[in-house]
């Protein structure tokens, strides 16, 4: 009984140090780059740290879980595509928007049905049917999408927004009631304290009446739900369809949530660590650009640090082995 507390405090521990990390780069940005710190600089930031804070709800509840989302960027690819490409045929972009939210949903309760159902690892399952869901895609638009998002989805994450006398978009203020929202799911329903015990032991879980096919369905379309809305939200904020717009976000997400203090062996985690991991991943991306690096070296420099990262957090041996 008293490893908890101790997996409770390690995982704060972490956090915090993530959040320390964020306000240091952030620091060293401001000593060193002029105008790093300037309004227009800081908006632009908290939207780019928005849109890697949506796309990694999915990404926190399925690490959690003990598995492994790699469709993300396919299904945040397929929703921006879809919807642009619909609303640009006349469909109302709200039964657009359901539309791709329903379908997207529906893949990713596939993934968690294929992987746990037949015991399938979920790395192998969601790259399959990403790269199935991408193919559809271009084989409907023939490989050149088009269409536009609305001009109200547009000012929700234009970094010249405002929200009344508050110089951000509404993305922002609307990511911090979302996320009072998922931290409190986790923290204080059923949906959470199952998650974690199936994460912790899934031998034991069904003993204690939780059905893991079902936890993995729902989990896994969460999931999806997340990315298939950061894509229209990226919709939003370039204005035009792209099919590849989400992989930058295929380690990002990953990323997020392991230097937010998640252990890739399940069990461990919270989205308040997602949210710190966030602030270090859009710091560090800010920071290398603003010196000058070239995105090829930025890309070369994230996947450093996610190396450095799963070597360390990755090699954590599963809660059920510590209790």
């Amino acid at each position: 009984m008293e490893i908890m507390p101790r997996l409770f405090a390690s995982t704060n521990g972490r956090v915090l140090a993530a959040f320390l990390i964020a306000a240091v780069l952030h620091l060293i940005g401001t000593l060193t780059i002029p105008g790093y710190s300037s309004p227009f600089a800081i908006r632009a930031m908290l939207v780019i740290a928005s849109l890697l804070a949506v796309a990694s709800i999915g990404q926190t509840l399925v690490v959690i879980l003990g598995g492994i989302d790699l469709s993300i960027p396919f299904i945040i690819g397929f929703a921006n595509v879809v919807a642009a490409q619909l609303y640009g045929n006349g469909w109302n972009f709200a039964v657009v928007c359901l539309f791709v939210l329903v379908l997207a949903m529906l893949v990713g309760a596939l993934n968690g049905y294929i992987a746990r159902r037949l015991d399938i690892h979920p790395l192998i399952v969601t790259l399959g049917t990403g790269m199935i869901v991408q193919g559809c895609v271009l084989l409907w638009t023939k490989g050149f999408p088009s269409g536009s998002a609305p001009p109200e989805v547009s000012a929700f994450v234009s970094i010249g927004g405002s929200v009344g006398p508050f110089p951000f978009p509404w993305v922002v203020p609307s990511l911090v009631v979302l996320s009072a929202m998922i931290i409190l799911l986790l923290a204080r329903t059923p949906y959470g304290r199952r998650l974690y015990a199936l994460g912790s032991n899934p031998g034991a879980a069904p003993l204690a009446l939780i059905n893991p096919v079902k936890m993995w369905m729902l989990t896994f379309s969460l999931s999806a739900l997340s990315a298939a809305v950061t894509g229209i939200l990226l919709l939003g904020f370039t204005g035009s369809a792209y099919g590849d717009v989400g992989q930058p976000y295929l380690f990002q997400t990953i990323a997020a949530v392991v230097v937010g203090g998640a252990a890739l062996v399940g069990g461990r985690g919270s989205y308040l660590g997602t949210l710190a991991g966030v602030l270090v991943l859009t710091e560090i991306n800010t920071l290398l650009i603003g010196l000058g690096f070239q995105p090829a070296a930025v890309q070369a420099s994230l996947g450093v640090i996610i190396v450095l990262l799963v070597s360390i957090y990755g090699r954590e041996r599963h809660v059920s082995a510590t209790i």
